[in-house]
């Protein structure tokens, strides 16, 4: 192993920290507020394709007072009250249009749903979450144009960077249209965060690894880990219940492990939002961690001192 030279950017982690970027950025905390605005997806509505991604539940991942309210104000105002007692001193609040695909309309109708969060006090951006084949120019240009006054962050569902994983999970787009999206939304100023999913079906250790560069080449302000998690109420949950075998789940030792392989060969430029997720146990089937999300964190860090390394030491473009 050679001697740690580890980026003076990472500051006394192992990674570059997306939550230490908007500190110093912002002047403090930057507090996500969930917004379901009802909004559906292509390969949901028969557009691309039926039943949505194998994988996915959303109610899995969504705070329970968004199922029970659906006036974005009201949504806010719950979000506010639990987050300004969770988190005392937080001066920035952003909406975030979390559930399915929150650019999957025309212009005038997010603009609306948009401003309606925004006319908030308390918040002062949005976080965008959606698909990569649903951002098109005129989408881009309002969200550009948006984000000369406000935060405006643009997350995009890329998952896999992997075509063949990316068709068995039925996600009804290519990594190629990945790459694109990421462009052009880089090229118009904004901010782009990814999520990627390990452990989906199809996937190898190799292609996964692969991913890092992939990803390293593109114009990525941050990245979202995910474990594959199987959640009630999809297309997965009815595989792993005739044959679990079928879709063998990493451990959480091998998860941890796979992530620090990932983060070596992943570009020190690219920050980390997220090491992972939780599903609540009442939605979900496997894998059983016995660990709790808060805990990840903390063992990915022991685990990058362990080993010695950290965030692009094995990067290409180094």
């Amino acid at each position: 192993m050679t001697e740690a030279i580890i980026p003076a950017q990472f500051g006394e982690r192992r990674f570059l920290s997306w939550n230490e970027l908007q500190r110093e950025k912002h002047g403090g905390r930057v507090q996500k507020v969930s917004v379901d605005a009802g909004f559906t997806c292509p390969n949901r509505d028969g557009s691309k394709g039926i039943g949505g991604c194998t994988f996915c539940n959303n109610a899995g991942f969504t705070p329970s007072y968004l199922r029970e309210e659906r006036e974005i104000t009201r949504q806010i105002e719950t979000g506010l009250d639990f987050f300004t007692r969770r988190y005392p001193g937080t001066k920035h609040f952003v909406a975030y249009f979390q559930a399915y695909s929150n650019t999957y309309a025309g212009v005038d109708q997010l603009r609306a749903v948009y401003q309606a969060a925004l006319a908030h006090p308390k918040i002062d951006g949005l976080v965008i979450g959606t698909r990569p084949d649903c951002v098109p120019d005129d989408v881009l240009d309002y969200l550009a144009k948006l984000s000369e006054t406000k935060i405006v962050e643009l997350e995009l569902g890329i998952e896999s960077c992997d075509d063949a994983t990316l068709k068995r999970v039925n996600r009804g787009h290519d990594f190629a249209e990945s790459e694109d999206a990421v462009r052009r939304a880089a090229a118009r100023g904004l901010d782009v965060a990814a999520h990627i999913m390990f452990d989906l079906p199809g996937e190898s250790r190799e292609s996964m690894l692969a991913g890092a560069a992939k990803l390293s080449a593109l114009p990525l302000t941050s990245l979202k880990f995910h474990q594959l998690q199987i959640i009630k109420g999809t297309q997965l949950a009815n595989e792993w219940r005739r044959d679990p075998a079928s879709l063998p789940l990493l451990s959480a030792e091998a998860y941890l492990e796979l992530l620090v392989d990932f983060l070596e060969r992943l570009s020190p430029t690219i920050s980390i939002q997220r090491v992972g997720s939780e599903v609540p146990p009442s939605h979900k089937l496997a894998p059983e961690w016995n660990l709790r999300l808060h805990e990840l964190l903390p063992r990915l860090e022991a685990l990058l001192l362990e080993r010695n390394t950290w965030q692009g030491r094995l990067y290409a473009g180094n």
